[in-house]
């Protein structure tokens, strides 16, 4: 059984659990905490578990009363009789939001039917959370999904970041650790494992990939996917805006997509060592990243931002000049709108690498823009990497991810760009952007549909459309107006 179809029965289940009145975020959460009692067993670590809660003492007890008894009693005191941090951390504050003791039995009989072993090299109980996550980000009810990065976009972003072994990576702002988890994959599938030594098995485990994550059931998750894919990775429950992000820093690369608006009230961040502050976050996070990479011309960057950071003035424009000074922007991909939860944010993804020097390191700016006259991606067009070809094939001079390995600035030739003939790619130097008061609201081609009426489209599908992007605008406003107040 795939690890697909595993995942989609374990999400049908949910199903069953309606009439105890769990939501999907609710029971992601039960799955949570009941899947990694059955991964104890799987990956063999259940002599980290206290005895009187393992595995087998739920499925054997015949009795539902006792064994949900039994689970409540689990869930309230794990923690404090472990030795192991990432179960105390995964348990922390647990509790259950079922309430009849057969609907506990039905998951937990339910999952030890489920075939979790297979001959392969893939985690394959990493996959299959890894697609509950993503249906649950998929569930607009629960909100849950809200700004989650689609898939396609993360494997792009690492594979071109091209990490490498024994190099320390970072997400600011992990949510689920999905990041960190791709880039992960990414080393065990380029790298043979059976080759490391033990030193570098244990680096890879427990100091490549690091988090940050503000809200606790994210957390939770997070630490149950690093988990889940055999990694012991430090994940901070905080905000990497506060003092606890001024120890973030060194490191070979970072991969992120920061939370969307501004922080509560118009507060600004409470770090002492942000030369420019703001009370727009993503300012603050990009400003951030740029500060925690390696000075040592490899440490890089790939961070989705929305559209108001490249053009926002007063701190949004000396903070976009200070990360050109101190860093190489070489590539701005203009994504589509429609791939996030909120229909009608426009994102973008910046590439950088922090300069051996503080000063003069962006000379030119590339731009693709994936975002004018693109299809509507959806059911109808699903979003894949195969959407990203075309600009896969400009950003590395028509060399491909094959040859994005040993030197990052070596993905980066200026000569093999400008062999690249397309309309969406473009070179704009710093030059015309400091003529621009260094707005980088800049790259995107003519709009075909304003200028070809017959290319406008249904007028059901335009109505559609229109009304789709006022309700993410008023979606946005009314986030903003509950901040403020």
């Amino acid at each position: 059984m795939s690890a697909q179809e595993i995942a989609n029965k374990l999400w049908n289940l949910c199903n069953v659990l309606r009439d105890d009145g769990v939501t999907y975020h609710q029971y992601l959460n039960e799955l949570t905490y009941i899947l990694f009692l059955k991964l104890s067993e799987v990956k063999g670590f259940a002599d980290q578990m206290p005895e009187e809660y393992r595995w087998a003492k739920f499925t054997e007890e015949t009795d539902n009363i006792e064994a949900f008894r039994l689970y409540r009693e689990f869930l309230a005191t794990v923690s404090s009789k472990t030795e192991s941090a990432s179960i105390k951390d995964i348990y922390t504050n647990a509790s259950t939001t079922l309430t009849k003791p057969v609907n506990f039995n039905t998951l937990v009989q339910a999952i030890d039917k489920l075939d979790w072993y297979e001959e392969s090299d893939r985690d394959v109980m990493g996959d299959i959370y890894e697609s509950l996550l993503e249906k649950n980000a998929g569930e607009k009810k629960s909100g849950a999904g809200q700004y989650f990065t689609p898939r396609p976009l993360i494997n792009v972003m690492v594979k071109l970041m091209a990490p490498k072994l024994g190099e320390k990576w970072n997400d600011p702002a992990c949510g689920t650790f999905g990041f960190m988890i791709s880039a992960d994959h990414y080393l065990k599938e380029k790298y043979d494992r059976f080759e490391w030594t033990e030193e570098q098995r244990k680096f890879q485990e427990e100091k490549a990939f690091s988090g940050v994550e503000l809200v606790g059931d994210a957390h939770r998750l997070a630490l149950m996917n690093a988990r889940l894919h055999g990694l012991e990775s430090t994940i901070h429950l905080g905000d990497t805006l506060t003092s606890l992000g001024e120890n973030l820093k060194g490191y070979n690369g970072v991969l992120a997509n920061p939370p969307f608006g501004t922080k509560k009230g118009g507060e600004k961040p409470t770090r002492k060592d942000l030369k420019y502050v703001s009370s727009n976050k993503q300012l603050n996070f990009l400003q951030h990243i740029y500060r925690s990479l390696i000075a040592d011309g490899t440490g890089r960057a790939a961070v989705v931002l929305p559209d108001n950071v490249l053009f926002e003035d007063g701190d949004g424009q000396r903070i976009r000049k200070d990360l050109m000074e101190k860093c190489n922007l070489h590539t701005i991909l203009r994504l589509p709108t429609g791939i996030f939860y909120a229909a009608g944010v426009k994102t973008n993804v910046l590439f950088f690498t922090r300069g051996k020097t503080e000063e003069a390191n962006t000379k030119n700016v590339w731009f693709y823009d994936m975002r004018t006259n693109m299809p509507n991606f959806g059911k109808r067009t699903p979003f894949t990497e195969k959407a990203f070809d075309d600009f896969i094939t400009a950003y590395t001079g028509g060399l491909g991810f094959e040859n994005v390995v040993k030197d990052y600035d070596t993905t980066i030739d200026e000569a093999k760009r400008k062999t690249i003939i397309n309309e969406r790619w473009q070179c704009i130097t710093l030059a015309e952007i400091e003529k621009k008061n260094y707005s980088l609201d800049l790259g995107l081609i003519a709009d075909g549909s304003l200028s070809n009426s017959d290319d406008l489209g249904e007028p059901i599908d335009i109505a559609k459309d229109a009304l789709a992007e006022l309700q993410s605008i008023t979606e946005q406003l009314n986030a903003m107006i509950k901040e403020l107040n």
